[in-house]
């Protein structure tokens, strides 16, 4: 079994295609691509991670007829355009927000959005995330894993390591590891 992840699918969009220059002649033939792309690399018995923007103006039986032809056990953190849609009331192994997942002993934080700072990221946790659609720059312990970011593709905890070693270091705290001394403003 491997563990996959990918985000800003936005399947069904099709103002997508031009927001992202997707190169798709249309919205059709972008959410076959998706499909076969995904199929291509998991498995029935692999997990997918899905960091938010499943659909978007996709009609539910559309949405539906989607998620099942995907391979999978399938997780969502939930993005902006996950809320007050069919997306939610598909069968996901699970929703949340923001979620931890061990891989062989490397943390991943997961959330839709960047963040500037997680839990355990000075013990080398790293954040995945997506709705950024390639803009937010990355860094060797966070990165985007939208499927404008990676190829159009669900990518393994490999794929993301081999990515993040040609990224910057990550630069928040100085040498001794302590926390930033903060001045308060003068009231």
């Amino acid at each position: 079994m491997t563990v996959f992840f990918t985000a800003d699918t936005h399947f069904g969009h099709r103002s997508i295609l031009s927001m992202c220059n997707r190169p798709f002649a249309d919205i059709d033939e972008h959410d076959h691509a998706l499909i076969e792309n995904w199929n291509a690399v998991v498995g029935p018995e692999d997990t997918v991670y899905h960091l938010g923007d499943f659909a978007y103006r996709c009609g539910p039986q559309q949405t539906r007829d989607i998620f099942a032809k995907l391979n999978g056990e399938k997780h969502l953190i939930l993005g902006n355009h996950d809320f007050k849609n069919e997306t939610q009331k598909l069968p996901w192994a699970s929703q949340s927000d923001l979620t931890e997942v061990n891989i062989k002993g490397q943390i991943f934080v997961l959330c839709h959005y960047g963040l500037r700072t997680w839990r355990n990221m000075r013990r080398g946790a790293i954040q995945l995330y997506g709705h950024s659609h390639g803009r937010l720059p990355g860094t060797s312990q966070c990165i985007d894993v939208g499927v404008d970011n990676v190829g159009y593709v669900p990518v393994d905890a490999q794929t993301i390591g081999a990515r993040l070693a040609d990224l910057p270091q990550l630069q928040f705290l100085d040498e001794t590891d302590e926390e930033p001394a903060m001045a308060l403003p003068a009231i």
